[in-house]
């Protein structure tokens, strides 16, 4: 029961709706005829307007040279045919729509007119008014003012009553009676790409006796509402009321005084039309601003009142636009993913100094956590007698090691041939002290993989395995000096290169290459583990007797 009366609402709703937006238009077949679509006061005539036919999704065409086309808001037929009859509905923007219903009709024989398509206008007895010719405001344009023919019947003579005068597009009636009821046609040309064609329409008089007591008008625009204006924009403000007769009248007061005493560029201008749909007078007025100013971001009253009526008031006031958020929300986000970028873009170029820095930082807290059982940074793996006029494997490996991450960083190194003891079985020594080690430095210097020295010893065996098969420990690769072809380079050395990177040593054995604050001694502290023990004067025998003793345990 509740959904069948929630239907017939909609059903009732959507009927008001559509009725109060279909207007008819009458018009003779062979004419010009122009149909405009309704805009709100706050449009003009450039706004985004599309006509479509009896419910065609297919939007008429714009072009001139067509019979039938669109120029700014108005649907032109030169000329209508009989045929073009139906109804014609323009969209404003994505909802907006304004129906009409188009007929075009033959003139009665003998006659001017058709008397079913003549426009209904009433006038009161014993009062003057006016008949207002329907939708000929179009054809008028700047270079020929439209000149309209009234005549009664189809008859000429119209105007040797002097009751009847021409007043721009009506024709005013003083003292109207019973005799003046009938049919009045207004008529004039339309030029167009070199033809003429007529417009005419029918007007219905029928006159009605002077109420005692006139209808309150009923205000159609504006209704106690507010528009947002750019500053130094022009605007165009209306307001206008409708009513059974033109004896309306309409003022704008701002800040209690008439528009003109606030600010002498504001000029008034009334007028006055005939809805051929509801017969009723709409009178209005308008003024426009056309730069705006601080001062006019007020209220401005619109009066409204008859002669024999109070007045009434209805205002529209001017505001500033609200600020557009979305660049604020769009720089809200952007701002940290820039900021986010920038770090990680920052830490790729300074991270080596990053992490060093907050090692030497955070010394103390990382001293605190459990040992990892291990007894060497790093177990040092190099090609012994390799020597050129350039570089020295062995000067690197027992000078500038030591030198470097021990005497100056602190770390344990582990140099085979340096720390071990004569006699003792070898594999079971380095295979020890792999265990024991955080970390395997490979030194390579150009040459030492060469065809003729690819004999690698029992240690370089072990320790490739420890690195390549177990992947127990990380590697530090070191080269000193560039290589120009990696093609002869054994395919441990390539994967290792590969995972790991490889550091090239550029410098001397200068005092200044000798400075652990250098870029490369940078780089193999930052692979090297996070230092847990102090330096100790006599590193380098703790493994030796370590070793010793496990070796004979076994």
């Amino acid at each position: 029961m509740i959904s069948v009366l929630w239907l017939a609402c909609w059903i009732s709703v959507a009927y008001s709706l559509h009725n109060r937006s279909h207007i008819v238009i009458l018009v003779p077949v062979g004419e010009a005829v122009a149909i405009s679509c309704l805009l709100l006061p706050s449009q003009n005539s450039s706004s985004n307007v599309t006509w479509y036919r009896n419910g065609s999704i297919i939007p008429l065409m714009g072009d001139d040279y067509l019979r039938i086309h669109q120029r700014r808001n108005l649907l032109w037929l030169i000329p209508a045919k009989t045929e073009d009859s139906g109804f014609y509905e323009c969209r404003r923007g994505n909802s907006e729509i304004d129906r009409k219903e188009l007929q075009v009709v033959e003139n009665d024989d003998g006659l001017c007119f058709n008397k079913n398509a003549a426009y209904p206008q009433k006038l009161p007895l014993e009062n003057n008014g006016y008949l207002v010719c329907p939708d000929v405001e179009y054809f008028e344009s700047e270079n020929s003012p439209l000149v309209l023919q009234w005549s009664k019947a189809c008859s000429p003579g119209l105007f040797e009553d002097k009751r009847f005068q021409t007043l721009a597009h009506s024709l005013s009636v003083n003292n109207v009676n019973e005799r003046d009821k009938g049919i009045y046609v207004c008529q004039t040309t339309y030029t167009y790409m070199g033809k003429t064609y007529n417009v005419s329409r029918a007007i219905d008089l029928i006159t009605y006796a002077s109420p005692q007591k006139l209808l309150i008008p009923k205000v159609i625009y504006p209704q106690n509402n507010s528009i947002e204006v750019e500053l130094g924009s022009s605007v165009l403000i209306e307001c206008n009321a409708s009513g059974d007769t033109q004896d309306i009248f309409t003022a704008w007061e701002v800040n209690g005084t008439v528009l003109e005493d606030f600010d002498n560029t504001l000029t008034e201008e009334t007028y006055i039309r005939h809805s051929s749909l509801s017969g009723k007078w709409i009178v209005g007025t308008k003024f426009n601003i056309t730069a705006m100013k601080n001062k006019h971001y007020l209220t401005f009253l619109c009066i409204v009142w008859t002669p024999k009526l109070e007045q009434t008031s209805v205002y529209i006031m001017l505001q500033r636009p609200t600020k557009n958020i979305q660049g604020y929300l769009i720089g809200g986000l952007v701002s940290p993913i820039l900021l986010i970028l920038a770090a990680v873009f920052t830490y790729n170029i300074f991270k080596v100094d990053i992490v060093l820095w907050y090692r030497q930082s955070c010394k103390p807290l990382l001293r605190k956590e459990v040992s990892d059982g291990k007894l060497y940074d790093a177990y040092v793996v190099y090609p012994s007698n390799v020597t050129n006029s350039i570089y020295s494997s062995d000067i690197f490996v027992l000078k500038m090691l030591p030198e470097v991450l021990e005497k100056q960083c602190g770390y344990n190194l582990f140099i085979c041939g340096r720390d071990d003891l004569p006699g003792q079985a070898i594999i079971t020594v380095i295979d020890e002290v792999l265990r024991l080690s955080r970390r395997v430095i490979i030194v390579l210097a150009p040459g030492s993989y060469s065809s003729s020295l690819q004999r690698d010893t029992t240690e370089q065996q072990i320790a490739m395995y420890s690195a390549l098969i177990r992947d127990e420990i990380k590697v530090i690769l070191i080269l000193l000096g560039k290589i120009k072809d990696y093609a002869s380079m054994p395919e441990s050395i390539k994967y290792l290169k590969q995972k790991h990177g490889v550091l090239i040593w550029k410098g001397d054995f200068s005092e200044q290459s000798q400075l652990a604050t250098t870029k490369f001694w940078k780089n193999v502290r930052y692979r090297m583990p996070v230092r847990q023990n102090p330096p100790s004067l006599d590193h380098h025998l703790v493994p030796v007797t370590l070793t010793a003793s496990r070796i004979a345990e076994g």
